[in-house]
């Protein structure tokens, strides 16, 4: 097979590039407000759209992307305008239970009726509290009390005239203190005996007296029960006249209220509980005795304050909501998703009622859209539980989270509210895969994934809908305008982003950041507008404040501490690129990787594997390379020697195959004699046929070799050789374009191991001939007779003459 040399790449291949006269306006202010992100995001709109037409509590939905891909933003601003069409959901309220007070009823109204009936229950309370006493002090009452009091009070004295009469008659005196003790006194010769003069009787006088008295007694007892009764009539007479008042103080004041709230259903049974409830505690209203006042400090409540049960606990309060509400929930406790009941101290006790229920966003979003990210919900496994006892009964009950432990206090039971919800969970594919695998539930109640893509194609309809995004970024953001060429700038920054010239990063919070920062140096700089040069200064910045450790590693390169050679030759030796990451900045560095080999049997060791510092992927790579050199080199004899491939000053960890192509190229280099141009760096995997595959993080690599030339002035020679599958990635920054288009500096796409090494040795690797041997002088002839040698000088005898 005959072999060229591969040409090197002109600078328009090295990246993609908008033209700014292709934008059709002036600023980013002139762009044209729309939301694109359904012709964005296809998958993730397409799970949104079907969640909004699925009515119950199982299709709800997973949003699985990266961070910095502005998820939540994304959500949001889908669900708001198709919310905002729907019906307002109804309000929620609590309300006391006369029946069982341990169980608050829940009672729902159209939005924003809730309101007007707490103030409404209020007032009407308020004016009740009022004028019950008020109407116990006016004249017609007081007449009818008075009345109702005369007339008992006169049968009193008729039954005590009766009784007098009675022991009159027998020659007693009868008296009636105030506790009601009735006492009899004989009367003998016109006077009262005392008890003291009782005793000085004569018996048979004192036993006729005694005798005469139990019977005077037996006889007025019936007339004492009479008394009695007529006190205990007395007091029903005015308890039922205190509540007819009330009753019709409650039918005035409270008439408006019934009337007006009167249709809701379940209102109707609590109106006629609190009427009940006010009519047969009248005695609540009436003023207090102050005469014990001082006896107690002020204020001081013994326990729930009794007109508390008249208040509405306006839970969900949806009266200025336009649309169905879409809750982001930032902190999900379970007190702030699930809704809690709070507690009142009181003289070093804890008490609750149906006042202290409170909601949580759950019950907000109800008949809405809950927003959540799923990091945050998973650090409260409570509130997950709860999110799916939920979803699964198909209503929301409110309850104490008491530990085991813990003594559980007087609480109490609110009525479950029902739900229609659809919850959005926000997080990663790996959170989208632990859940699916580890919890049975969460395929059962999140059945739609809506899964965002990181990049789009570039083609001209998705530039446009890029650059409406970046007008409508700019506006919610307050930015400077920017200009033509500042958008066609931002475009090329997100292939960069994507390193992609055929793609655009779809990570739009990180393209807003360079807007944001490009503008704060636009207004240092007194501009009115955002250039493209201010822009580019913005993006250097950006890598100006996170690139303090790969100044460092340049430094030690320049000073030789770190050893790469950028010019030169050398056998067993190659160039490799790898890529590192501080933080959230990557950078590429150069690094020597070298190879010996020798006779034995010990094969061809990783000595990053040996010095367990090579992952699995690096030794599948060096698996590779052996299975190549058999593929090629052991069809007609064993491969016997021993060897070390190393990444010469790396003390971490390598993981990743893609310098597989350079440590094959220093072993063919060691193999056969042939030194290897050191000018290049070689960045590639390579496959078992001999294929250089593509690899990752290619631009930051380029760059740090070029970085580390640059530092140590170009010669016109140096270059990085790269699969030629990754030239569609190539987005790579102006100076090295402009060396590129200078001749300073080559890059060379190459699609096999053979055309890699003629450009690094200058020798065509040759192709097996008919009679089993490569061509004379070809790098494959020098590695087979090298080999044939090894094995030779290992195992005499045993090698093919």
């Amino acid at each position: 097979m005959n072999q060229t040399t591969p040409k090197g790449l002109h600078g328009s291949k090295l990246r993609a590039t908008l033209d700014p006269k292709s934008i059709p306006f002036a600023t980013s202010a002139d762009v044209p407000a729309k939301n694109v992100y359904a012709k964005l995001q296809p998958r993730a709109i397409q799970a949104l759209s079907l969640a909004l037409k699925i009515k119950g509590n199982e299709h709800n939905i997973f949003v699985a992307g990266e961070p910095n891909m502005g998820r939540t933003y994304f959500v949001k601003s889908f669900l708001t305008p198709a919310a905002a069409k729907a019906k307002p959901p109804c309000d929620w309220v609590y309300l006391y239970n006369f029946e069982d007070n341990d169980r608050p009823i829940a009672v729902s109204m159209a939005a924003g009726r809730g309101r007007k009936f707490k103030t409404a229950q209020q007032k009407a309370m308020t004016h009740i509290r009022q004028e019950i006493p008020a109407r116990f002090e006016k004249d017609s009452f007081q007449q009818k009390h008075e009345a109702m009091v005369k007339k008992f009070n006169a049968k009193r004295e008729d039954l005590f005239s009766r009784m007098d009469a009675s022991a009159e008659k027998e020659s007693f005196s009868l008296s009636l203190d105030d506790d009601g003790v009735l006492t009899l006194s004989p009367i003998v010769d016109g006077e009262v005996v005392s008890d003291k003069d009782f005793d000085k009787l004569k018996p048979a006088v004192r036993k006729k007296l005694k005798a005469k008295g139990e019977e005077l007694l037996a006889g007025v007892s019936s007339i004492l029960r009479q008394i009695n009764q007529n006190e205990m009539d007395m007091r029903d007479s005015e308890s039922l006249l205190h509540k007819e008042m009330a009753q019709v103080v409650m039918e005035d004041c409270f008439a408006p209220v019934k009337d007006k709230f009167g249709d809701i259903k379940r209102l109707a049974e609590y109106f006629t509980a609190l009427a009940d409830e006010v009519v047969e505690n009248v005695d609540q209203f009436m003023p207090r005795d102050t005469s014990l006042a001082g006896l107690m400090p002020d204020g001081m409540q013994t326990g729930e304050d009794f007109f508390s049960r008249f208040e509405v606990n306006l839970f969900v309060d949806h009266g200025k909501t336009r649309g169905a509400p879409v809750v982001t929930e930032d902190h999900p406790t379970p007190f702030n998703l699930l809704g809690s009941i709070e507690r009142e101290a009181e003289m070093g006790a804890l008490y609750t009622d149906f006042t202290l229920i409170k909601a949580g966003s759950l019950h907000n979003a109800n008949g809405g859209f809950l927003i959540v990210n799923m990091e945050d919900l998973l650090t409260h496994p409570s509130s997950w539980e709860g999110l799916l006892r939920a979803l699964r009964t198909g209503q929301s009950r409110i309850e104490d989270p008491v530990d085991p432990e813990q003594v559980r206090a007087r609480t109490i039971q609110p009525e479950p509210i029902p739900l229609d919800i659809k919850v959005v969970l926000i997080g990663t594919d790996e959170n989208y895969e632990i859940l699916l695998y580890n919890d049975d539930r969460f395929a059962k109640f999140f059945k739609l994934k809506a899964h965002l893509q990181h990049a789009a194609t570039r083609n001209a309809a998705n530039i446009r809908n890029f650059i409406s995004i970046i007008g409508q970024t700019a506006r919610e953001s307050d930015v400077m305008p920017l200009t033509r060429e500042a958008m066609a700038g931002l475009v090329d920054f997100s292939s960069r982003l994507a390193e992609d010239q055929k793609r655009l990063s779809l990570f739009i919070p990180l393209i807003r950041e360079r807007m944001i920062e490009a503008t704060a140096l636009a207004r240092m700089a007194g501009k009115k507008k955002v250039d493209l040069a201010t822009l580019n200064e913005a993006v250097f910045a950006k890598d100006y404040r996170a690139n303090l450790y790969e100044e460092e590693f340049m430094a030690d390169y320049d000073r030789q501490v770190i050893k790469v050679a950028t010019d030169g030759q050398a056998t067993g030796l190659c160039n490799g690129l790898s890529v590192t990451l501080f933080g959230n900045y990557e950078f590429g560095l150069p690094h020597q990787i070298s190879c010996t080999v020798g006779v034995g049997h010990g094969g061809i060791l990783d000595l990053e594997r040996e010095a367990q510092l090579g992952g699995p992927i690096h030794t599948k790579g060096m698996m590779i390379i052996k299975s190549y050199l058999v593929r090629l080199f052991a069809q007609d004899k064993p491969i016997v020697l021993t060897g070390s491939l190393c990444f010469e000053q790396s003390y971490a960890g390598i993981e990743g195959d893609s310098a597989s192509g350079a440590e094959l190229a220093s072993l063919l280099s060691a193999l056969s004699g042939a030194p290897v141009n050191l000018s290049y760096a070689f960045t590639g995997a390579v496959s078992q046929s001999g294929s250089v595959m593509a690899v990752g993080g290619v631009n930051r690599k380029i760059e740090g070799f070029f970085e580390v030339c640059r530092r140590r002035k170009l010669t016109g020679k140096q270059g990085v050789i790269l699969p030629a599958d990754n030239v569609v990635n190539l987005m790579l920054k102006d100076e090295i374009i402009q060396a590129v288009d200078a001749g300073k500096f080559h890059i060379f796409p190459v699609k096999t191991i053979e055309e890699a090494m003629l450009i690094l040795t200058g020798l065509k690797c040759g192709k097996r001939g008919a009679s089993g041997k490569y061509p004379l002088g070809s790098l494959y002839r020098r590695v087979d007779d090298r080999l044939a040698e090894l094995t030779g000088l290992a195992v005499p005898g045993d090698c093919r003459k």
